[in-house]
């Protein structure tokens, strides 16, 4: 774990492995350590770049407000430091939107592109049931947005089956500063990129679960339309949380994807075919 300190915010990272960098983002109310099944898989042929954004895990919990433009530039100090002139990005819900904007912003960094359980293109009523909960989750105690977004996030037969690892993840989401939550959650509710995302030119994978209710298969359908070119899964039976649910289904995707080879099918991927 290193740290990197720079106009008052200190930004806890990790770099493991060798070959061509990835940079993995996560989402609202998460850490850099979301990605370790995944990583587990990446590190065999990457040098794997993960970071804490500001106000999560061991990063400075500085005070909002926030904006997609601000966490790129964030992202584009580190990679500074970092001596990271070109990376593959792979961002996930909030992490997916910040690198849309990075990708969007300094285009010459980025070498391939993943955004996995993205939103982009909200209908007025996907919109409102966001915006609804940007309240609740700032008078809430902490962690009961978590509890309150389990059976979102996780397929039914996950929730049964893993019950310690639920409690765990409830655990850290519960260690989260409220404000700063508030504060990167407002802008996962309030930002969308959808008319820029055309001006995007890198190969570009987009991915979300079957059943995600936030970042669901009409957005995912609608980024693959306006990303000339890009690759499209959609994941039977997960919801929002695929990092935690399917680490092996995610890394199956990225790993061929950020070596230049074509993505397997969605029956490969789960198994089925």
């Amino acid at each position: 774990m290193a740290i990197f300190a720079k106009d008052q915010l200190a930004t806890s990272y990790v770099i493991e492995g060798e070959g061509p960098t990835v940079v993995l983002i996560h989402g609202v109310g998460a850490r850099l350590e979301n990605w370790d099944g995944v990583c587990e898989r990446l590190v065999r042929h990457f040098r794997v770049l993960r970071y804490d954004l500001r106000g999560h895990g061991r990063s400075t919990r500085s005070p909002g407000p926030y904006s997609l433009s601000l966490f790129a530039s964030d992202l584009r100090a580190l990679l500074d430091h970092t001596g990271i002139g070109k990376a593959h990005i792979a961002g996930h819900s909030l992490g997916a939107m910040i690198a849309q904007m990075f990708c969007l912003k300094h285009a010459r960094c980025v070498d391939r592109l993943a955004l996995l359980s993205a939103v982009a293109g909200r209908t007025q009523e996907e919109r409102e049931r966001v915006v609804a909960r940007i309240d609740l989750i700032g008078a809430g105690p902490a962690g009961q947005h978590f509890r309150n977004s389990v059976s979102r996030w996780f397929s039914d037969a996950f929730i049964a089956a893993n019950p310690d690892l639920i409690a765990a993840y409830a655990q850290r989401n519960a260690e989260n500063d409220p404000h700063c939550y508030s504060a990167a959650y407002k802008v996962l509710a309030l930002e969308d990129l959808d008319h820029e995302l055309a001006a995007i030119s890198a190969p570009t994978l987009i991915a979300t679960g079957e059943f995600d209710l936030g970042s669901n298969p009409r957005m995912s359908a609608l980024m693959h339309r306006r990303v000339n070119g890009s690759t499209l899964r959609i994941l039977p039976g997960l919801k929002h949380s695929i990092l935690i649910e399917a680490p092996h289904v995610v890394a199956g995707m990225l790993e061929p994807f950020f070596q230049g080879e074509a993505v397997p099918t969605v029956e490969a991927l789960m198994g089925t075919g």
